[in-house]
């Protein structure tokens, strides 16, 4: 009998905003923009926790847990939009799941952890959408936690289970558009994601993951639509750190990923122009960690990736304009790690940098990339990978990389 434990939240700021044009596009053009201003500053704590106590459940176990402070979102069709939004977290974000999975379960687990500072979403469709947007997240600590540490579990279905931490995300996407504006992300939170699980057997995939990031800002847009956008990112705080730990008696297909990283940036275009000037600046401390174990194994696989400061900035057009600045001077340590005694194939890979810009442009379409790059790293980057097997194996496979500045740029043909 399943045990349902009430998510709770405290002190949450909301605010959603929508706006649609019945009217021809023709029509909408010529109506005054419709015009967003939002204020939120949220001071109190705000936490989020699920137990899950579940016995021989014959059918698919899902959880979703999610804390945030600042949350805002909105769209807009067939008309034009100007945003102006500021958001400050000054409290602690905390979200906990913790797993309890008697006897045989035999349908997929499914599991999703989010703590989130604040967060900014806007849609646009056959649409102008104008954006200054500021965030803020003060000297303070962002959590996010999964924990299934009976070790008797039998997951006989497989299980994905994410625990994600971020400090501020702006997302950005549509179609038919045109996104124009600024965005600024400042954290000094210490950020820190965790996916702890002891299990006994899983004869199907399964795959942990934990990441962990002060700033993130996502910009999508398809069927021909633009981009004009200046970001600027910082992350001060003392810690973003991202932790994987996967383990099993006997699993099938096992797999641990984590990923941590102080300022991320990826703007994706099918088409139009795609202009970028981006300025990162970490001085966080950044770890990341991926351990799995399992006596029998299938497959099993540990990753651990940690970037500093990270620009990606693609179109599936003809112009790619990127003005690019990064200063990391907070280390980057990324640790993977495999122990199994008897099995088929283990992988493990460690991936550490400290800058990294990529540009690219569509070569079927006459692109072209226009890159100002600077990046200057004066932190500690180490990439580690350990792999122990006691017994008898098919294949190891390993590799580590380590970077302090990393930029590339290209024309690619579609597909590639």
């Amino acid at each position: 009998m399943a045990r349902h434990v009430p998510i709770r939240l405290a002190g949450m700021i909301a605010a959603t905003v929508t706006c649609a044009a019945v009217a021809t596009e023709a029509a909408a053009q010529d109506q005054d923009p419709s015009i967003v201003l939002n204020e939120q500053i949220q001071f109190g704590d705000v936490f989020a926790g699920q137990t899950l106590d579940v016995v021989d459940s014959s059918d698919q176990v899902t959880v979703s847990n999610s804390a945030t402070g600042n949350s805002v979102a909105g769209g807009v069709q067939g008309g034009d939009m100007s945003v102006t939004s500021t958001q400050s977290m000054q409290g602690d974000v905390r979200a906990e799941t913790t797993f309890v999975l008697g006897g045989d379960t035999e349908g997929v687990v499914s599991g999703v952890t989010q703590a989130n500072g604040n967060y900014l979403g806007l849609s646009a469709s056959d649409a102008n959408l104008t954006v200054d947007s500021a965030q803020t997240v003060g000297d303070v600590e962002i959590v996010a936690t999964s924990t299934m540490a009976e070790g008797n579990e039998r997951l006989l279905g497989g299980a994905y289970i994410d625990a994600s931490a971020i400090g501020n995300t702006a997302a950005l996407g549509g179609e038919r558009s045109f996104f124009d504006g600024s965005v600024t992300q400042t954290s000094g939170a210490n950020i820190r994601a965790s996916n702890f699980a002891a299990t006994q057997y899983i004869p199907a995939e399964a795959e942990f993951t934990a990441q962990a990031v002060a700033n993130v800002v996502s910009v999508t847009g398809t069927s021909v639509t633009g981009q004009n956008m200046t970001i600027n990112q910082t992350s001060t705080g003392g810690i973003i750190d991202s932790g994987v730990s996967a383990n099993a008696g006997n699993s099938w297909d096992l797999a641990g990923r984590a990923n941590a990283g102080a300022n991320r940036v990826v703007l994706s275009n099918q088409g139009g122009s795609v202009v970028a000037t981006t300025r990162q600046d970490n001085a966080s401390q950044i770890q990341s960690q991926a351990i799995v174990t399992s006596y029998d194994y299938g497959a099993a696989t540990s990753y651990a990736r940690g970037v500093a400061n990270e620009v990606s900035v693609g179109n599936n057009d003809i112009y790619v304009e990127i003005d690019n600045a990064q200063i990391n001077t907070g280390g980057v340590a990324v640790d993977a790690r495999f122990a199994g005694t008897q099995g088929y194939d283990a992988y493990v890979g460690a991936d550490a940098a400290g800058n990294v810009v990529t540009g690219f442009a569509c070569a079927d379409c006459a692109g072209y990339v226009d890159a100002t790059n600077s990046q200057a790293n004066s932190g500690n980057v180490s990439a580690t990978a350990q792999t122990t097997v006691n017994g008898t194996n098919r294949a190891v496979v390993t590799g580590t990389n380590a970077v302090g500045n990393a930029a590339t740029f290209y024309v690619s043909r579609s597909g590639n």
